[in-house]
């Protein structure tokens, strides 16, 4: 519209220097003013030029102008698809007034403003306190966990062989025994992630053990304390294992296989000694259990902000074989089968902050009887072993994390302490 008034006042003013060149130019005939009349038809012409430029110029703009115009509502068409801004309808003033007695004023639904947070699909870190809660491998990272473990253990055994006449006399003799154990396990493991689901893993231990023994026979001539000390050092029992994401919803439910060879020497691999009466000791200890062992299982992990909650059931299946070594009576040991396992655990994570998160929970695993030849050994026993464990994990790098775990002994027959440290590096 500015532009139309412009060019209308333009032509108006090109009108009148034409009327006025006129009668200019008629007065200067009748004076005999020729040159002057010449001078100004030259002036009109510059006028007439730059009227034509400035019309030019003025197009131009006007031809940008509807450009920028359309290439704006270009821009706002494109920005209302890709956030999925819907109209908003003006508030009803009625039912805004018939709030209620209580004079509050009914506030419209808002309408939604771009897309939905996706849910997640993979589960949250947490700290790891043990091998069956752990989030899968991102796919395509291969991950290198060098850690080291120590666990110590002490039992303590008084033994009666005799009987009592009252209380606090006995006639016999009391065998009271004594064992330390310290575990030492260095081992490397590997993780690689096939795709957003599946993820693999293999770790090879290096073990180093030491084990003090107290013997000491009361109510017998003798009664002089014997110590003895055996250590072994060597492989472990290389374990492989697979994990697979079942769901991608939470609960995030994860399956898991974990096949354990028998690389290290078993305890029908060493050698032993009788030194005293009724005690029989390995002159070098085990490094494995010298037995196959295959261990499918499930953990599920319910996020809960900002805490995850977890719970796991395995069964470990302890493959009997046979055994060429002799007993203490030099009879072949034969078909020996170690029992089975049952292990469930729980706990919860919480994350402190972006970088520091903490666990906590309980492991518990049942080990039934040994069976030799299809019999179950007579002073065989069904063993609990279970273990209070805190974890902590901090993150160093965003490729590289330090995770603590602190296991207490909460059965006769688990380690009385058990601390392990992982440095997990991702590439």
């Amino acid at each position: 519209m500015r532009t139309r008034r412009f060019k209308r006042a333009v032509c108006a003013g090109l009108v009148s220097s034409l009327v006025a060149g006129v009668a200019l130019d008629s007065g200067a005939a009748d004076s005999d003013g020729a040159p002057e009349v010449i001078q100004f038809k030259k002036m009109l012409d510059q006028q007439a030029r730059l009227l034509a430029e400035q019309k030019r110029v003025l197009e131009r703009q006007e031809a940008e102008l509807v450009r920028q115009k359309r290439e704006l509502r270009e821009l706002r068409e494109n920005l209302n698809s890709f956030a999925g801004q819907e109209k908003i309808d003006k508030p009803d003033l009625a039912k805004m007034r018939g709030a209620g007695s209580g004079g509050q004023i009914a506030q419209a639904p808002a309408a939604p403003v771009g897309q939905a947070p996706q849910p997640a699909t993979r589960p949250p870190a947490v700290a790891p306190i043990t091998d069956a809660v752990a989030v899968l491998t991102q796919p395509g990272k291969f991950v290198l966990e060098p850690s080291l473990q120590y666990a110590h253990s002490s039992n303590s055994r008084v033994a009666l062989v005799g009987f009592t006449i009252i209380p606090a006399i006995t006639i016999g003799l009391i065998d009271i025994r004594s064992v330390n154990r310290d575990l030492w396990t260095a081992a490397l493991t590997g993780r690689y992630g096939v795709n957003d689901r599946l993820e693999l893993e293999a770790k090879v231990p290096w073990v180093y053990r030491q084990d003090s023994t107290l013997a000491r026979p009361l109510a017998t001539p003798s009664v002089a304390d014997s110590m003895f000390d055996t250590s072994g050092r060597g492989l472990g029992d290389i374990e492989l294992a697979a994990r697979y994401q079942i769901t991608q919803r939470p609960p995030f439910y994860i399956g898991y296989l974990r096949f354990k060879t028998h690389t290290g020497d078993g305890p029908f691999d060493v050698a032993t000694s009788t030194p005293v009466s009724g005690l029989t000791i390995e002159n070098t200890l085990p490094t494995g259990t010298g037995f196959y062992s295959l261990q499918p299982g499930i953990t599920a992990l319910v996020p809960s902000d900002p805490a995850v909650f977890f719970g796991g059931l395995s069964y470990i299946w302890n493959i009997k074989r046979d055994i060429s070594a002799v007993d203490s009576n030099g009879t072949p040991v034969g078909n020996y089968d170690p029992g089975d396992g049952v292990n469930f655990n729980f706990g919860m994570g919480l994350s402190i902050n972006d970088r520091a998160s903490f666990s906590l929970g309980y492991d518990h695993t049942t080990f039934f009887k040994d069976k030799r030849n299809g019999e179950t050994l007579q002073n065989a026993q069904t063993q609990q072993v279970g273990s209070l464990l805190f974890g902590l994990s901090y993150r160093i790098s965003p490729r590289t994390n330090v995770n603590l775990t602190l296991g207490v002994g909460a059965t006769s027959a688990a380690p009385d302490v058990q601390l392990t440290a992982r440095i997990p590096m991702t590439f």
